[in-house]
Parts: C-alpha cells; structure tokens; sequence
C-alpha cells in the first residue's frame, strides 16, 4: 500500500490500449473533488497534424474546439488549507469560501476512503515532441506539490481471450516498493512511452513509482474496454487505499464481454482464434503450471527415468513436461 501524496498518472495515445488507463482516472477524477493545478503550453509539445484538436457540441449545441493538452489536477481540501493558512486580509473570503469547499471535499472523501485527500490525478493526451521538457515540467509540478509516490497506470494489446480475467501486470523500479507490495521490476527492453521517461525522471528524484498495465485483447482493439478499466481498478484500489465505487461499470463489462461473444458467433475464425486463446490462458492459469507443480513432474519424470534406465519400469514420458510461456510484464 502506497503512503503520502500520490499522482495517478495515464496518458491517451500509446500507453493506452481500449482507453482502459485513461478510462480509469477519468473515472476517479469524477469522484474526487479536485480543481486543475497545472496545465502545460499545449503549443510546445503537440504537433497538431499527429494529434489533431477535436469538436464537439455543449449542452447548448454550441460547437466547442477541444485541444489535446495535459491538466494535473489536486485536492480542493488542499486548496482550502493553503488559503486559510495564508492569513491576508485580502484572502480572507477566498478562505472562507474555501474552508466550505474543504469541508465539502471531506465529505467527498469519506465517500470513498480516508485516503482520497492525498490523491492528486494526471491526465491528457501523450506529448509528440520535447519530451525532455516535457517531464522536467511535469516533475517541478511534482516537487511544488510534494508528491512523495507516483502510480502509472497503461494498457497495451496482447493475445489475450476477452472471455477471462483481464491481465494485470503490477511492477516497480523502486526497491523498497517491490519488497513492500511483492511486486516485480520490468524486464522489458525496446521502444517506450512518456510513462517510462517519467518514471525514470521520478526515480532519480527520490519519488517512488509503481505502474499498473493492463492487457487488452488485441482483436477489439478499436472500442473502449471498460473490462481491462475496472481490472485497472480493481488494482488501483489495492495500492492506494481508496474505495472506488465501480458504477456502472461492471455492467458496461458484462456488455462488452457479450457483444464480443456476438461477433465470434457470427466468425468461425474468430471464435476459433479466441479458442486458441482461451486454452493457452487456462494451461498457464492452471495449477499445474504453479512452480512448485512443475518441479514435482519434473522430478517424478526423472525417478520414471531412472527406473526405465535399471530396468525396473518402461512407461513414463519421453521428455519433461512442457512448462508454459511466462509473463515478462508489459512493452512498456
């Protein structure tokens, strides 16, 4: 379980396979009462022709521009704490008006958790250049705010069955963090996105990080996956002592579980590829592919061995058992 100030952070685009990461942020920020504490100079660090701005209508049917940006968004109880704390005849009223809005973020608080105060959210679209920037501004947002732990939460696309639980890969680059919550560190090796640059700039500055990534079935991957949303949830809830209330979306899951069982009717392809799937998440989800299961056939293999080879038997395999594919954590 994570302690102090924490910044969950998901970025729409490559660390975003089914909008699971960012689904779930923006699933916790309708939760929390927070207010926007920093957003970066869109201009600086998004080609517009990769990630094009988009339009929308309000309630009012007037048309809206909506640009790809990046907002951080902290508690209002901290907001409030601040200004009464600043003690200014000017700032009284805005004190006050912020001691009720503190008050009321209590009560949001309790509503899911005595820790939800110290949940600050970072959410927006992956920048396309300057990325050096990028993070150093980022980490001055961190350090003014005194965050003392960052939870990184991704998806990607993997072979994986819609039909079973989603895969959830949970690992540190922090020492301590991973003997604390029994986690792994990453063993990936290749192309990264901006939740490994910022990740290492948060290491080097003392901040623990932890990532959650989820894995989505590669073949549904052009619709939202609310499934792999609240298997990130799920997770998030573990390590950051908050209870989130899941809403509509363990029926959005069932949904999607079903309208994905539609189309496999309809594909003989389809539903045989996911078949495939299936059996392969089953042998490795499977008792028998436990470590300490395999190491029992592997030794009863070798007695059987043995006793073909002094005569005393002939049946037993020919070779060891098979040991399923591992998990070597997310493509970070």
């Amino acid at each position: 379980m994570l302690n102090g100030r924490l910044l969950v952070v998901a970025f729409e685009g490559w660390n975003d396979a089914g909008e699971a990461a960012s689904g779930a942020v923006s699933m916790l920020k309708d939760l929390l009462d927070l207010y926007p504490i920093a957003e970066i100079d869109a201009e600086r660090y998004f080609d517009y022709q990769f990630n094009r701005p988009t339009v929308a209508q309000d309630d009012k049917g007037n048309r809206l521009l909506i640009w790809p940006t990046v907002v951080t968004y902290g508690p209002t109880q901290v907001l409030g704490q601040r200004l009464a704390g600043a003690g200014s005849d000017g700032a009284d009223a805005a004190a006050t008006g912020a001691a009720d809005d503190a008050d009321a973020a209590g009560a949001a608080a309790g509503a899911i958790g005595g820790n939800a105060s110290n949940i600050y959210l970072l959410l927006g679209t992956e920048p396309s250049r300057n990325w050096k920037s990028f993070t150093a501004e980022i980490m001055a947002t961190i350090t003014e705010n005194e965050i003392t732990g960052v939870v990184f939460l991704g998806a990607m696309l993997a072979d994986v069955p819609h039909t079973r639980p989603i895969s959830v890969f949970v690992g540190s680059e922090n020492v301590q963090l991973r003997a604390q919550l029994s986690v792994e560190k990453s063993t990936y090796e290749g192309p990264v996105g901006i939740l490994s640059v910022l990740g290492e700039a948060a290491e080097k500055a003392g901040i623990a990080t932890v990532s959650i990534w989820a894995s989505v079935p590669h073949y549904v991957h052009n619709a939202p996956s609310p499934k792999a949303t609240l298997a990130i949830i799920d997770k998030l809830e573990e390590l950051i002592d908050v209870v989130i209330p899941r809403g509509e979306l363990v029926d959005e899951s069932a949904a999607w579980e079903g309208g994905i069982d539609v189309l496999a009717s309809e594909d003989e392809d389809m539903a045989t590829y996911i078949t495939q799937l299936e059996q392969a998440r089953d042998t490795v989800d499977s008792p028998e592919a436990s470590g300490e299961a395999i190491a029992q056939e592997f030794e009863k293999y070798l007695r059987r061995r043995d006793g073909k080879a002094d005569g005393r038997g002939a049946g037993g395999p020919s070779g060891p058992p098979s040991l399923p594919p591992d998990d070597r954590g997310p493509r970070e």
